[in-house]
């Protein structure tokens, strides 16, 4: 049980860092509600679940081919600016009652996982992180532990999607609708911060420079 809770812990560990996923689903959790933001984040986590499985059975090596990472990183890049744009005007509509129309599900859930398999970050990060911890724990146990601890990652992502949309819905109750206006914009100029980085890495790549 010990090792089954670290590895919880390590999903925790690696879906908390502050990123695109996360200041959308703030954005979402402000304007929308909890089950806007949450169905960001599982958008993200169905995402992550393709790149384990990808690295699992070695499929991850396609993606590193250099055109594939060009087209991720552009393709990235226009997502973010999509997504950073659409809150940023959107926020102008906000209110605290939230009389207006809300987004449509499918559509949060399809930007939650658009924005986590059009990141090269993610490869690389779930090659290193996970591809590690996948040679470490293919050397110890067996093929049902492996695919324990693996769900217990899996776990340990959705426990922290499930805390980001109750403090990011949470907090909206709290909060003026001048500041969640300002939360809302701010969330909208991160995503295109990261647009910004992906569009550079495109032209890097494209251009060889």
């Amino acid at each position: 049980m010990a090792v089954f809770l670290s590895y919880v812990f390590l999903g925790l560990s690696l879906a908390a860092p502050i990123g695109p996923i996360n200041a959308a689903q703030i954005d979402q959790g402000i304007k929308n509600g909890f089950f806007h933001s949450w169905l960001i984040g599982l958008g993200s986590v169905t995402g992550e679940i393709l790149y384990i499985l990808a690295v699992f059975f070695g499929v991850i090596h396609f993606l590193e081919i250099p055109f594939m990472q060009t087209f991720l990183w552009s393709f990235g890049a226009f997502v973010l600016l999509y997504t950073g744009f659409e809150s940023i005007t959107s926020s102008q509509k906000l209110e605290v009652n939230q009389s207006r129309q809300k987004d449509p599900l499918k559509k949060t859930f399809a930007t939650g996982f658009l924005i986590s398999v059009t990141n090269p970050l993610s490869i690389l990060f779930w090659l290193g992180i996970y591809g590690s911890v996948l040679a470490n724990t293919i050397t110890r146990y067996d093929h049902f532990h492996l695919v324990l601890y693996g769900a217990a990652i899996i776990l340990g992502l959705m426990l922290w999607d499930v805390t980001m949309a109750l403090i990011s819905s949470g907090f909206r109750k709290f909060l003026t609708t001048r500041t969640l206006k300002r939360i809302s914009i701010f969330s909208g100029l991160f995503m295109f911060g990261f647009a910004a980085y992906f569009g550079y890495k495109a032209v890097k790549l494209l251009f060889h420079f």
